[in-house]
C-alpha cells in the first residue's frame, strides 16, 4: 500500500520535476553563444519574448510564443557559410522533440513561416539557407563545395548542431527527431533517409524534387517542346486552361465518378489533337480550339523527355489535369515551364556541369550530357533505392504527393517508390517503415481542386510514439474559409472509392481499395522506375 501511494505522488510530481530538470540543469539561451562546436559558430543567442516576429528582410510579422532564437554558421569545408537558425520553446512549452524543417528550390533562406508552424506546436526547430543567398544558380559557379552544401550537407549539419544546442539549453537530448518538407524539402527528406539514417526518428517528403538531375533535363526539353526559336510560349496561358477542362472532361469519369477530379492521370488517354482547329472555326488559332504546333507541344508535355537517339525515357511527362486548375503560376505549367525565358534551371547546366556561363542550352547532347551529370554530380539527387539502414534503425517514412502537380510529375515520385518496394523485398516489408500516400486533383505541395490539407505530421508522431501506422489519412479542401470536401488520402497503391450511398463530400463514404495497376513497370538507367 505505501508503495502505491509513493508510486502516485511520484507520477503526480513528474511533470513539475522535469520542467524544474530542464531550466534548471539546462544552460540559460543568453549563454548559449558561449558553446564552442567544431566548424559551428554560435552568432547570437537571444530570449525572444511572445509577440510579433519581424521576418529579417520584410516586413512580415509572425506572432510567436516566447522562444530562445539561436543564429549560427557552419562552415564544415573551408568554402562553406552553412546559416542556420534553431528556436526553442520555454521548458513548460517543449514537447521533447526537435523538428528539421525543409526548403524550396534552390531556395538560400530560412523558413522563417515553417520554424514558427513547429514551434506553436511545441518543437525546437531548425532551418537552413543551405548555404548561401537566394535563388540564384550562380552560388555555385566555382564553388563545388557550396553545390554539395546545398544538396545534401547543410541539413545534415544543421541537424547534427542544432540537436546539440538542444540537449546543452534543456539538459538532455530530445525524445524524438522529425523532419518535415516538400518540393525540395522533399528530396532533403529522402536525401535523409538515404545518407543519414541515424539522423531522424520520423520523416515527412512531400511531393520530393529527389531525381533532381533528371528533373533539370525534364524541365529543359519542356521548354524547348513548347517555346518556339524566339523565346516565345507556343501555348498562350488561356490555353492551358482549355487542356485542364478537356482532360477533366474525358478522364474524370474513369474512377467511376464524376467529381471534378482524374484520379490517376496514368489512366487518362485524352488526345490534344481532339482539340486541334477545324474549319468550322476557319482553321486558324481560336480560344476554343488548338493549333497543330500547340498540339504538338501538349503531346511533348504528356509524354516527356526522350533520347532522340533510343528513344528510351529519360524523365517522365506533365500529368493531365496540371496544365491549368488555378489562378496563380505555380498551379499551372506557366512557372517552370511557360513564363521563364529560359529553360527553368538552366544554371544548373552552365554552373555546376559546364562551368560555362554563355552555354547554350540547344547544344544539348541528350545522351552524352545526361551520362556526364550522373557520373559527375550524382549527389545532386536522391534516387537510392536501398533503405535498409534507415530501416534497421527504426525509422520511419511518410511520404506524398499531388496526381495535379506542375512541378515534379508524380509519376516518377511512383516509380521511386515502385523501385524502393522492389529493392526492400516487397510491399508489406516496405510498408513496415516507408508508406506512401497520393492527393487526387492536389497540386504542388498543396492547393488545387482535389482535397490537398492533411496533417501528415500528426500521423507520422503517431507511428514513431506508438507504433500506429497510418492506412489512411484524411484530407480537406477548403472554399471561402469553409470545409467543401473531404476525402481519404489511401497508402498506396489503395484508391478511395465511394461505396455508393451519402454524400462525395464525405470521407466516411468511400473505401479504400485495391485495383489493378495502372501501366506495368519497367526500369530507366537511374535505378527508379517507369510506366
Amino acid at each position: 500500500m505505501i508503495r502505491r501511494i509513493v508510486a502516485a505522488l511520484v507520477l503526480a510530481v513528474a511533470p513539475t520535476f522535469c520542467a524544474a530538470t530542464l531550466a534548471s540543469n539546462g544552460t540559460p539561451c543568453e549563454n548559449l553563444a558561449a558553446l564552442t562546436i567544431p566548424a559551428v559558430s554560435i552568432r547570437s543567442a537571444t530570449a525572444m519574448p511572445a509577440g510579433p516576429f519581424v521576418v529579417p528582410g520584410t516586413r512580415q510579422e509572425i506572432a510567436l510564443p516566447a522562444f530562445c532564437r539561436i543564429e549560427a554558421v557552419a562552415r564544415p569545408t573551408s568554402d562553406s557559410e552553412i546559416k542556420f537558425e534553431l528556436w526553442m520553446p520555454p521548458a513548460d512549452a517543449w514537447n521533447g522533440k526537435f523538428q528539421g524543417v525543409g526548403n524550396g528550390g534552390y531556395s538560400g533562406a530560412i523558413g522563417y513561416t515553417a520554424l514558427a508552424t513547429a514551434l506553436r506546436r511545441g518543437y525546437a526547430a531548425a532551418s537552413t539557407d543551405t548555404g548561401h543567398t537566394g535563388d540564384d544558380m550562380k552560388f555555385g559557379q566555382g564553388h563545388p563545395e557550396k553545390i554539395i552544401d546545398w544538396a545534401y550537407r547543410s541539413i545534415h549539419v544543421m541537424t547534427e548542431a542544432s540537436r546539440l544546442i538542444v540537449r546543452n539549453h534543456t539538459g538532455r537530448f530530445a525524445d524524438h527527431a522529425y523532419f518535415v518538407g516538400c518540393s525540395s524539402g522533399g528530396h532533403q527528406a529522402l536525401s535523409e533517409a538515404q545518407r543519414f539514417p541515424d539522423d531522424y526518428d520520423g520523416i515527412v517528403a512531400g511531393d520530393p524534387a529527389n531525381n533532381r538531375i533528371r528533373q533539370t533535363f525534364g524541365f529543359l526539353h519542356s521548354w524547348m517542346a513548347t517555346h518556339a526559336r524566339d523565346g516565345a510560349p507556343i501555348i498562350p496561358a488561356a490555353k492551358l486552361a482549355l487542356l485542364t477542362r478537356a482532360s477533366i472532361e474525358a478522364c474524370d469519369a474513369i474512377d467511376g465518378l464524376k467529381d471534378g477530379l482524374i484520379d490517376d492521370p496514368r489512366r487518362c488517354t485524352f488526345d490534344p489533337a481532339r482539340l486541334l482547329c477545324h474549319s468550322t472555326n476557319g482553321g486558324g488559332d481560336d480560344a476554343s480550339c488548338l493549333t497543330a504546333p500547340q498540339v504538338e507541344a501538349a503531346r511533348k508535355m504528356y509524354e516527356g523527355a526522350k533520347s532522340p537517339r533510343t528513344a528510351e525515357p529519360i524523365y517522365t511527362g506533365w500529368p493531365h489535369g496540371s496544365e491549368s486548375f488555378g489562378d496563380s503560376a505555380i498551379q499551372s505549367w506557366r512557372q517552370y515551364v511557360m513564363d521563364p525565358p529560359e529553360p527553368m534551371r538552366v544554371g544548373f547546366f552552365r554552373y555546376f556541369l559546364f562551368h560555362d556561363p554563355n552555354w547554350d542550352y540547344r547544344t544539348i547532347d541528350w545522351d552524352r550530357d545526361l551520362a556526364y551529370a550522373e557520373q559527375k554530380l550524382p549527389f545532386m539527387a536522391a534516387v537510392d533505392r536501398d533503405l535498409s539502414a534507415f530501416k534497421r534503425r527504426g525509422g520511419k517514412l511518410l511520404m506524398y504527393t499531388g496526381w495535379a502537380d506542375p512541378v515534379v510529375p508524380p509519376q516518377d515520385t511512383v516509380a521511386y517508390y515502385d523501385a524502393v518496394v522492389k529493392t526492400m523485398g516487397g510491399l508489406d516489408k516496405t510498408r513496415d517503415f516507408y508508406r506512401f500516400f497520393l492527393a487526387p486533383g492536389m497540386g504542388h505541395c498543396s492547393g488545387g481542386p482535389g482535397p490537398s490539407q492533411f496533417d501528415m505530421l500528426t500521423a507520422l508522431e503517431q507511428w514513431v510514439e506508438k507504433g500506429q501506422a497510418p492506412d489512411r489519412i484524411v484530407a480537406t479542401h477548403n472554399s471561402n474559409g469553409k470545409i467543401d470536401r473531404a476525402r481519404p488520402l489511401c497508402l498506396y497503391p489503395q484508391v478511395a472509392r465511394w461505396k455508393g450511398t451519402g454524400s462525395i463530400d464525405e470521407a466516411a463514404n468511400f473505401a479504400c481499395v485495391s485495383e489493378p495497376a495502372a501501366a506495368p513497370v519497367r526500369k530507366t538507367t537511374n535505378g527508379s522506375t517507369k510506366n
